[in-house]
């Protein structure tokens, strides 16, 4: 039985493997079923052997993800951290950008608002990139169309994060109403708002945004871009610092 565990996986490499010309006329038919067998009571015998295939089929498939996910970063940086459309806090030149797709209907986004903030607040290096990702129906969308009016009159970010807190931190739907709600209580010229929220310039917010989401692979809200990498979900404040660090120094701890 112990040369069985070594032969076995010997056995199924080879068998499972892309046959040569030469290979396929290696075995006759009794062979082959001889070693169907073998391998068959070998993964009886062992069948943890199956969570280890699956657990390195995982992380191949996370390194090429991660690698997809890189490429499009690179290809789309300027948009994805420098666009005059996203809406710019934090420290303008900070040495970390961390960019955050979120929808004002989105549940984890209210929570993950509270992590945006308290990174802010404990990392001063942290440059902060809002983008408006409304996927949840015509009515975060219409909350988004008042949110980019309104970083269009707010070239400083200030009012237009009070705003932000006041929307995404409110109870019930987020919607037209509820926006301009928001944007007056804000302080904002509501007559600019509601001549800017039907613009281009908001179309072309909104459609950039879209490109760059799907050219990311994002699905959903929050998501995420930390230097290179893209993460995706209301991962929370510790995994987030993580990535930061892994963006500033390489390592999940500077």
């Amino acid at each position: 039985m112990s040369s069985l565990r070594f032969l076995a996986p010997a056995l199924l490499a080879l068998a499972f493997s892309a046959p040569s010309a030469a290979s396929a006329q290696s075995f006759s038919d009794s062979q082959r079923g001889e070693i169907e067998q073998i391998v068959k009571h070998y993964l009886l015998a062992h069948p943890e052997i199956l969570e280890e295939v699956s657990a390195e089929l995982s992380k191949r498939q996370a390194a090429a993800e991660a690698l997809k996910h890189e490429a499009a970063v690179t290809e789309n940086a300027n948009a994805i951290f420098n666009s005059p459309r996203g809406v710019t806090l934090g420290n303008k030149n900070g040495d970390v950008t961390f960019v955050e797709f979120f929808d004002y209907n989105c549940g984890y986004c209210k929570r993950a608002m509270l992590d945006m903030l308290e990174l802010m607040k404990s990392d001063p290096k942290l440059k902060v990139v809002l983008k408006e990702f409304p996927v949840l129906g015509q009515s975060s969308v219409e909350a988004a169309q008042v949110a980019v009016a309104a970083r269009m009159q707010d070239p400083t970010g200030k009012k237009y994060l009070d705003f932000h807190q006041k929307l995404l931190g409110s109870r019930g739907q987020a919607d037209k109403a509820r926006a301009l709600a928001a944007a007056k209580e804000a302080g904002f010229d509501m007559a600019r708002i509601e001549k800017d929220m039907t613009s281009a310039e908001v179309r072309a917010t909104l459609e950039e945004n879209f490109k760059l989401a799907e050219s990311m692979g994002m699905n959903g809200t929050p998501s995420y871009v930390i230097g290179k990498q893209v993460v995706v979900g209301a991962v929370g404040l510790e995994n987030l610092k993580e990535k930061i660090n892994t963006a500033r120094c390489g390592k999940a701890s500077c």
